[in-house]
């Protein structure tokens, strides 16, 4: 009789859940606020909705995507990353500083340096497929 192989522990519960991933966004937005390198994406943000809309879309948005419950979706109707940022210009100046700031965020917001690697492994990829601009 063939057992089946135990699913692999998502990123969401790699990273323990709703609490750190709070906790990562909570300091991934107060980097961009406040550090040298957050100064890109901290442009285009108050040239949006601002920061503080950000930091609750982030966290419900992270939630699916790390594949933890999917707020976002459920509250927006769909999560397609690059739909959600298609009316702002995204180039590798915006991509660097995103990057930078969240590798900041997860060594602040104490998430396991054992799974941070795989952790920007997704941003990275996300992070890349968003730019639109040179």
């Amino acid at each position: 009789m063939n057992t089946p192989a135990p699913r692999a522990a998502s990123m969401f519960e790699q990273i323990g859940g709703e609490e750190p991933l709070r906790r990562l966004v909570n300091a991934f937005y107060d980097i961009v606020e406040t550090h040298p390198d957050g100064a890109p994406v901290h442009r285009l943000h108050r040239e949006g909705f601002g920061v503080a809309h950000l930091r609750e879309a982030q966290f419900e948005f992270l939630c699916g995507f790390l594949g933890g419950p999917r707020y976002y979706a459920e509250r927006m109707g769909h999560s397609n990353l690059r739909q959600m940022h298609a009316h702002v210009a995204i180039g590798q100046d915006e991509v660097l500083s995103w990057l930078r700031c969240m590798v900041r965020a997860i060594e602040a917001s104490g998430i396991p340096m054992d799974v941070a690697p795989g952790l920007m492994q997704h941003f990275i990829r996300a992070a890349e497929a968003l730019k639109n601009r040179p």
